[in-house]
């Protein structure tokens, strides 16, 4: 019986396999191979018995080693006596130095190796489209707001570039982290590594080696937990800008603003009441799921403060953190994704926003021109922000009102205030930013 969400109605089928009971499972089956062939390699073992371990121990099954478990109430125990029963005489080497943590720690090392391909794939992905949509709109001029308040126009292509900028910064961060990430151990059960001999550190890193990860450089029982930190508030960076973009989705669909919308089905129902409903349901979920994200980050640091050289209090709170965290943030990616390319312009709105306030948005343009021409800054200020005032109170245009001011007209005439006014005319450098990010990030598109 389900029980969690991310069971039945959240995550990818692919992310749910990396996090599966199944392919944890796997993971320690594989970290106990290398460590066989990495004892091998230098003489520990015999050769033979490692080539017997790699090719019987996958015939290990997870059920066997519930059924032990039930038995023994140790979960790693239980893994290395199924393991043992498929590898025949050779299967006394199994586990052979380690401690539990070498091979756990070692193999999360694996499902996050595999984790992080699908969140940068997925990211990749975004960028790409968050690029596409800023080069079809880098010169739809829209209202700029700064308080919830209508400001000077941007464009929307300059916002889709911000999200870009921002998504980039996640793929660069996500493969900055990876080396320090995706590291295994084989330590011992406090660091010392006694039971390996002499040869300890040179054994970890051949057994590194053979899974295709790093290898700490210290540790004691478990490895810092700090590296496990990273990777959760990478994940919350991550829900963090898909919950901003979705605000900002959320925000523009408004009734009373309506400019984006959602994509909406012919079938889809929007309310079990209301039936005229358009609601944006899915970057409501991003948003929503966005907080569960976050909540790992608290958790996870603390789990790097352990009695000595470890207790078990991490490791009850890291079974629901990995999957939860990483299945959602894969989640809300592939749903922000589905959003952004389905989603709809309303251009009348938009125009009909940046026009709403006859002008008086554009004030800051005739103050630059009139101190340009030799006004006082702080007196061309005054003059646009009283002007201002009575174009709101009266409903006037903010050029009408400017062309009764002999203090703007001794400057000014109504034709350039027109001019200046024109909110097409006031984007600054958005274009050239916009084509600057989009040549600058294309090539990290997926």
């Amino acid at each position: 019986m389900a029980i969690h969400p991310i069971d039945y109605r959240y995550g990818t089928p692919e992310m749910r396999a990396v996090w599966s009971e199944e392919n944890r499972f796997r993971a320690i089956v594989t970290a106990e191979v290398a460590l066989a062939r990495a004892e091998a390699a230098h003489g520990m073992i015999p050769r033979e018995d490692a080539e017997t371990i790699a090719a019987s121990a996958p015939e290990a099954r997870l059920e066997r080693a519930k059924e032990i478990e039930a038995e023994i109430n140790h979960d790693m125990m239980a893994i290395v006596k199924a393991v043992t029963e498929v590898c025949g005489d050779a299967g006394r080497w199994i586990h052979y130095g380690a401690t539990s943590n070498d091979i756990l720690d070692t193999a999360t090392a694996l499902q996050v190796r595999e984790s992080l391909a699908l969140i940068e794939e997925k990211l990749g992905k975004l960028l790409c489209i968050l690029l596409t949509r800023s080069a079809e709109t880098k010169t739809l001029v829209c209202a700029g707001r700064t308080h919830g308040q209508i400001g000077v126009p941007t464009t929307y292509g300059l916002r889709f570039a911000i999200w870009a900028s921002e998504v980039s910064r996640h793929i660069e961060r996500l493969r900055q982290m990876r080396p320090r990430l995706v590291v295994g151990q084989l330590t011992g059960a406090v660091g010392t590594q006694a039971a390996l001999g002499d040869a300890g550190i040179e054994i970890q890193e051949t057994m590194m080696e053979f899974l295709g990860i790093g290898a700490v450089d210290v540790s004691n029982q478990i490895i810092a937990r700090d590296r496990y930190a990273e990777y959760f508030m990478l994940l919350a960076n991550i829900a963090t800008t898909l919950d901003k973009i979705g605000l900002e989705l959320r925000l523009m669909q408004r009734s009373e603003i309506g400019e984006l919308a959602e994509a909406f089905g012919k079938k889809q129902v929007g309310s079990s009441t209301m039936p005229h409903k358009r609601n944006p349901i899915k970057s409501e979920q991003v948003c929503g799921l966005a907080r569960i994200v976050r909540s790992a980050v608290e958790p996870a640091l603390a789990n790097n403060v352990l009695w000595d050289e470890r207790d078990l209090t991490n490791s009850s709170p890291e079974r629901v953190l990995f999957p939860e965290a990483s299945v959602l943030t894969d989640h809300i990616l592939n749903v922000m994704i589905d959003v952004m390319e389905g989603l709809e312009f309303n251009r009348q709105n938009i125009r009909k926003n940046l026009m709403m306030l006859r002008g008086v948005n554009l004030a800051e343009s005739v103050m630059i021109d009139l101190t340009k021409r030799g006004m006082n800054r702080q007196d061309a200020h005054e003059a646009m922000r009283t002007a201002s005032m009575q174009a709101l109170a009266e409903d006037r245009d903010l050029a009408e009102v400017l062309g009764e001011r002999a203090e703007v007209t001794e400057f000014v005439t109504r034709e350039e205030l027109d001019a200046l006014l024109d909110p097409d005319a006031y984007v600054g450098t958005a274009v050239r930013q916009v084509e600057r990010l989009i040549e600058k990030l294309l090539p990290l598109c997926r």
